[in-house]
């Protein structure tokens, strides 16, 4: 099981960039510890982008990946010429990481509708490997047409080498995590519980098999906040503030995917009081409602021994890409964590199966 990280410069500096060059840093460490993989959110704060391609420059052979770009921030041909060139810079580092995002970013920071996110994903994926294939860019869909009818314009290829860019997809739903299987050469999964992975991985089988292709080399990429203590309860209610936010405020009350996914893996009961909770104001009692085992279970939290036990499920589960989410205040304390659950990760890789604490 590979070891990722994620970039955690974003909202972090407003008045210089010492602490965007601490996150640089961190990922420059982290990459010598062993790490294969790092990955930039895009929401409301930093693009995706720009932090990659500094990294592409720093960086020798971590994989640089976004965890999601955006698709209604930007045309599916400029997201083409945008991957073609990273994954050129970076030496073909680059993993191309989609996802919808939800209504009230959509609608409210990009100004475009929300309607029809999976058809629009699905023709945006296809767009997509015309254009990295060299061919001209010629398409007709329900969302998108290329080129424009009744315009001046003609079908262009991408004046740039074709380019093998691996597309992950951010999906929750059954329908969008068949079009994963279908599609993808990777999942990008929140909201994930190994006891209950088959909620998610099935439909991502059975829009493979729907597709004649086999999952093969097929990633699937968790995170998972980390911290090896202990003294469990000095971390727990950070990760239950973040859970509550995303259970409450990750979306209106109307929708809001992780909250959905949180029912569907039978956390229905606490999911539906965080939301209404949280929908209310009251973030204190929202957050005092998140059970510790939706804590424990979506994390590598606990003592050396807790932690291994949780790799082995993550990895028993199919994941093959660990997303470590480090607790720490400075960067030497969350590479201290990076480098305890990469050494985890190792050991656990090469025990025998059925393998028991």
């Amino acid at each position: 099981m590979k070891v990722a990280v994620h970039f955690p410069g974003a909202g972090t500096d407003t008045r210089g960039n010492s602490s965007f060059q601490d996150a640089i840093d961190y990922v420059v460490e982290a990459e010598k510890l062993g790490a294969d993989s790092v990955w930039t959110a895009e929401a409301w704060g930093m693009d995706s982008i720009v932090p990659l391609a500094m990294l592409a420059a720093r960086t020798k052979t971590i994989r640089l990946g976004t965890h999601i770009m955006q698709i209604s921030a930007r045309r599916p041909s400029m997201a083409a010429m945008t991957a073609m060139t990273l994954a050129l810079a970076s030496g073909g580092r680059f993993i191309l990481g989609l996802g919808v995002s939800g209504p009230q970013v959509v609608e409210g920071l990009q100004g475009v509708p929300f309607a029809h996110p999976y058809q629009r994903l699905r023709e945006y994926v296809e767009i997509l490997r015309i254009a990295f294939s060299g061919e001209k860019i010629r398409y007709e869909g329900k969302e998108y047409q290329l080129p424009l009818p009744g315009g001046e314009g003609k079908a262009l290829r991408l004046a740039v080498p074709p380019a093998d860019v691996p597309i992950f997809l951010a999906s929750l739903g059954p329908k969008s995590l068949e079009m994963t299987g279908e599609l993808a050469d990777g999942w990008l999964g929140t909201s994930f519980v190994p006891e209950a992975a088959d909620i998610y991985l099935e439909p991502i089988r059975v829009g493979a098999a729907r597709a004649g292709r086999r999952l093969d080399g097929f990633e699937i990429h968790v995170p998972a906040p980390s911290a090896v203590t202990d003294d469990p309860a000095r971390v727990i209610e950070t990760r239950r503030n973040r859970l509550a936010f995303q259970l409450g405020g990750m979306g209106s009350p109307k929708t809001n995917f992780y909250n959905q996914a949180f029912r569907r893996i039978g956390f229905e009961a606490p999911a539906a009081d965080v939301q209404r909770l949280w929908s209310e104001g009251k973030h204190e009692e929202a957050t005092a409602r998140v059970p510790d085992e939706m804590v424990f279970k979506t994390s590598l939290i606990g003592t050396e021994a807790m932690v291994r036990e949780r790799i082995r499920a993550y990895r028993d589960a199919g994941v093959t890409m660990l997303g470590v989410q480090p607790s720490g205040r400075t960067k030497d304390e969350k590479l201290e964590t990076v480098a305890k659950i990469a050494a985890l990760c190792r050991e656990v890789a090469i025990e025998p199966a059925g393998t028991v604490a």
